[in-house]
């Protein structure tokens, strides 16, 4: 797959580069392995679905990141297309930290687990933690927010996992988390970008207001084995 930018497609990029030791491949597709994520980049001139069906053997559930729709195999369905905005952050935005972070461990990946299991379990698998940073705001012993690193490439890392419980909305702590993950992308001498629904309004304005600009639009084609 020829590439522009290694933003143009995020997964193959990460795959070739950065995330190569979590990387499975078939047919000139690559597939993160299952227990990390189950986002796939696709090279669509090559064995047309073949790679999709070879990957549905171990994940009935997964992702081809992509702007154009990936050719869909006999014994799957297209569930979805998710378009996203992908935002790039070029320079640091300060803000007030009002609340404790915490840079998260292996204790507290349980607490992590039941957190995302209330929003988004769909994008999250057991090992996702192993692919970056990951940071916390507890209150009381209870994690209440969390954000981290996923995809990186040599010179980007995609900030995710932006979660908040759904009884803590509206107490900042998703804008400080994703300041606190750029800034340490920053310091690693890397460029923070992420991806967020067109829909999601709150979100976008919010990222604008921590310096991220729209880039492109990529869409996250949800296929289903049958």
């Amino acid at each position: 797959m020829q590439l522009n930018h290694p933003l143009d497609n995020p997964v193959w990029s990460a795959l070739h580069e950065v995330h190569q030791e979590y990387r499975v491949e078939y047919d000139g597709a690559v597939f993160y392995k299952p227990q990390y994520t189950r986002f796939g980049a696709v090279d669509l001139e090559i064995k047309k679905g073949e790679a999709v069906s070879k990957y549905g053997l171990v994940s009935p559930n997964l992702f081809v990141v992509d702007s154009k729709e990936p050719f869909i195999p006999k014994g799957f369905f297209l569930k979805a297309g998710i378009e996203c905005y992908q935002m790039v952050a070029n320079k640091k935005v300060s803000i007030l930290y009002k609340d404790e972070i915490v840079k998260l461990s292996d204790s507290d990946f349980d607490y992590l687990h039941q957190l995302v299991d209330l929003a988004y379990p769909e994008f999250f698998e057991s090992q996702t933690t192993d692919l970056g940073t990951y940071f916390g705001i507890y209150k009381n012993k209870e994690l209440l927010a969390i954000t981290g690193e996923r995809m990186q490439t040599n010179d980007f890392i995609e900030v995710s996992g932006v979660i908040t419980h759904p009884n803590h909305f509206r107490n900042g702590y998703a804008k400080q988390l994703v300041a606190k993950t750029a800034s340490g992308i920053f310091e690693k001498s890397k460029t923070p970008f992420l991806h967020v629904a067109t829909t999601n309004s709150g979100a976008i304005k919010l990222y604008q207001k921590l310096g991220f600009e729209i880039r492109k639009t990529i869409v996250f084609w949800n296929i289903i084995k049958s």
